[in-house]
């Protein structure tokens, strides 16, 4: 029996291994990882080096291109031969697609976006936190079937320390992968400007409070200033579209850990705080005092972000003169 963790992003395979080192020493069993994909020989290294004890690898041309189909029959595959108590799956876009899939197909319940896991010692099972109804409570689930299986949005654990010196076992896994009845016709790369909001160690945000577009300068100037990248809250990139969605920050945007958030102009609901309330350092600037976003700030600034976000530019600007 092991903890096994897939992810395709190599980064969250990290982050996941961090997590279920932690879940195997609980349960008292090896830490797995699965290597899927195609050309993907090689890489076992990367994730020995942050702690997987087994690595499964599934090299097969078929899977160079993503399909969920494919990859839930090479990941139930791995299942098959690692049979694991624990599965995690990172819920990056993939994960999300795969994940729902191999759960039905072995007939197991899957936890969705959980953001913390533990393990009851006595049943052996697995607890998995979540956000539920718009991230308004946390609801608390465990499946009594085996692979328990969760899926991790990134940056929700930290990376464990990088160990160049740790080995493991290598197993190949041979699988038949079924033909799929569609084809890519045509891919475009996605036109990303600066640094992944993700990625990004400062993030200055806005919302509702800005009263037009043009008035996002005013932001961009101090995101310059500080070396930040621009995020933003739901209405701004949903409903305004002022800003494109890779900037949009909460429950059905994106997951940030920076080390510090400036939300300038909003309000804080609770599905703007899933998305940006394990940042290391939060700064508030906005004109309602009751506003929301002061409950999980550090730091606040009560004012008019047309006076405030203007006076801070010219405090930098006279500190770099």
């Amino acid at each position: 029996m092991t903890v096994l963790i897939f992810s395709e992003n190599l980064e969250v395979a990290a982050e996941l291994l961090g997590k279920g080192r932690e879940l195997a020493n609980d349960l008292g069993t090896k830490l797995a990882a699965a290597l899927v994909g195609s050309g993907v020989k090689g890489k076992e290294k990367e994730l020995f080096a942050y702690g997987a004890d087994v690595v499964y690898v599934v090299d097969h041309p078929s899977l160079s291109t993503f399909f969920p189909e494919t990859y839930t029959e090479a990941l139930a595959k791995v299942v098959e031969q690692a049979k694991p108590e624990v599965l995690l799956i990172g819920a990056t876009k993939r994960g999300k697609e795969t994940a729902p899939r191999l759960a039905t197909k072995l007939n197991v319940g899957c936890a969705a976006g959980a953001t913390n896991l533990r393990i009851d010692k006595e049943k052996r099972l697995l607890i998995a936190e979540r956000p539920a109804i718009s991230a308004m409570v946390v609801a608390t689930e465990f499946s009594k079937t085996k692979p328990q299986i969760a899926t991790v949005p990134p940056r929700t654990f930290e990376k464990p320390p990088r160990d160049e010196s740790k080995q493991g076992e290598v197993v190949e896994v041979k699988v038949e992968v079924p033909p799929v009845e569609k084809k890519v016709v045509e891919l475009k790369a996605k036109e990303m400007k600066g640094i992944k909001i993700e990625d990004a160690e400062l993030i200055t945000s806005c919302g509702r409070g800005f009263r037009k577009k043009e008035d996002l300068k005013l932001l961009e100037e101090l995101a310059g200033l500080i070396g930040a990248t621009l995020g933003c809250s739901r209405p701004i990139a949903a409903d305004l579209k002022w800003l494109p969605e890779d900037h949009w920050v909460g429950l059905s945007g994106h997951k940030v850990k920076p080390r510090m958030y400036m939300a300038v102009g909003i309000s804080g609901q609770v599905q703007h705080l899933a998305g940006m309330r394990d940042s290391k350092i939060i700064v508030a600037i906005n004109k309602d005092p009751d506003a929301p976003i002061f409950k999980v700030a550090d730091y606040g600034i009560v004012g008019d972000l047309y006076q405030v976000i203007p006076a801070l530019i010219n405090y930098l600007k006279s500190k770099k003169g």
